[in-house]
């Protein structure tokens, strides 16, 4: 072996770059059935070897889950729309600093319960803030970065409010569960609104059928969109029952 090659082999290889995760969000009314998709897109992802954060807005850490708790409760009502948007927005900033960013750069996928248009739809189209302060709270908290993909949960709201009243049992309705018939019109308005304007990342998707139906059009969608065609392959296999789980690198 020449010298040159001794040095070539001697020197340690540099490790292959982790590609960054995926963000991938799910919005719609209470009652759309968001939690139990979740379930669903976790398993979906973790049974092709990937590293599956899940999560939620407001929260995911616990400070934010402290926000949480006192803003879901209505606790600064009093101070106004606008004071309320700027903690939903610091809510958000925690929470991607500590938890969706990093979990991003190392190769993991995130699945967030709740984002950017929650804040558009409750704040903005329902509850009649400036529009123009949503923008500049989402480009602080946000910057460029947007999900990769946004799944618009898309529900009847006279099955919305059955599904949430049925979830929530004998405890008090929370921020977004409270509201009349009406209330739930709006919201559903407002996530068709916003979902028909964003059209390069979100997708509406009728929710109000049989829960197994709904996941399998989720996951292909997700397989279409974001799956690399090595990774399609091996889910389709997965599908046929030729294996049973895939083990792979994050990607």
């Amino acid at each position: 072996m020449s010298a040159e090659n001794l040095t070539a082999a001697a020197e340690p290889t540099a490790p292959r770059r982790r590609r960054p995760g995926r963000l991938i969000t799910l919005e719609g009314g209470e009652g759309a059935g968001k939690s139990t998709q979740m379930a669903a897109i976790q398993h979906m992802l973790e049974a092709v070897g990937i590293e599956v954060v899940m999560t939620r807005e407001p929260g995911g850490t616990p400070a934010a889950e402290a926000l949480r708790q006192s803003l879901l409760a209505g606790q600064f009502r009093h101070l106004g729309p606008q004071a309320e948007a700027v903690l939903f927005a610091a809510a958000r900033i925690i929470h991607l600093d500590e938890k969706i960013l990093p979990a991003l750069a190392a190769g993991a996928w995130v699945v967030c319960d709740r984002f950017i248009d929650s804040t558009r739809v409750y704040q903005g189209l329902v509850d009649g803030l400036d529009p123009h302060l949503l923008d500049l709270l989402e480009s602080v908290a946000l910057g460029t970065m947007r999900p990769n993909l946004t799944l618009v949960l898309d529900v009847d709201p006279v099955i919305a409010m059955k599904r949430a009243a049925l979830r929530r049992g004998t405890a008090q309705a929370d921020r977004f569960e409270a509201g009349d018939i009406a209330r739930y019109q709006r919201i559903r308005d407002g996530f068709r609104e916003v979902a028909a304007k964003a059209t390069d990342r979100c997708v509406l998707i009728d929710a109000s059928g049989d829960a197994a139906a709904v996941s399998r059009q989720i996951e292909t969608l997700i397989a279409q969109r974001l799956f690399s065609r090595l990774r399609l392959e091996k889910w389709r296999r997965i599908q046929q029952g030729t294996v049973d789980k895939v083990i792979l690198e994050p990607s």
